[in-house]
């Protein structure tokens, strides 16, 4: 990897490549503005410590989303974050016809933001987000089947169809 060398520009380099990815992914897992960026910090932090070796541009990907998704899941396990309240100050979407359609999204429980984030706006595979998330594929498929269920029950027909 590029920042086993330790020069600064390197390492910058890694991060610019990635960082979208990995924010889009943690803010649409927890939700949060603040835990995504918490946790974006984290799996760089991480990824500089360790600098594992990557077979290919898609492992390097894989590895990284897969740090982030475990972060992510950590910190919603932790018993003070259960306790908190979702409080998103603005979405991420670059139109504002898809505002509504993220708060949806944002207001479905974490198991179904993670598959359904991955599968849409990762383009990951059911197997891919399998072996990401450590997750049977059967129970990915069952995820997506069910967050696309409750989010046609709540959406119009032409914001369902922009999924």
């Amino acid at each position: 990897m590029a920042f086993k060398s330790y020069r600064p520009e390197d390492f910058e380099e890694f991060v610019t490549k990635h960082e979208n990815r990995i924010y889009r992914t943690a803010l649409a897992i927890t939700g949060n503005i603040s835990d995504a960026e918490d946790i974006v910090q984290e799996v760089f932090l991480r990824a500089y410590e360790k600098a594992p070796e990557f077979e290919s541009e898609e492992h390097e990907k894989a590895w990284l989303i897969r740090v982030t998704v475990n972060l992510c899941n950590s910190r919603l396990r932790s018993p003070w974050y259960k306790r908190r309240t979702l409080l998103l100050d603005s979405y991420p979407a670059s139109e504002p016809e898809q505002y509504e359609l993220l708060e949806k999204i944002v207001n479905l429980p974490s198991k179904y933001r993670t598959v359904i984030h991955l599968f849409y706006y990762e383009g990951y595979s059911i197997k891919d987000i399998s072996e990401l998330t450590g997750q049977k594929e059967a129970t990915v498929r069952s995820h997506l089947t069910r967050a696309r269920q409750k989010l046609k029950s709540v959406l119009k027909e032409d914001d369902y169809e922009s999924i």
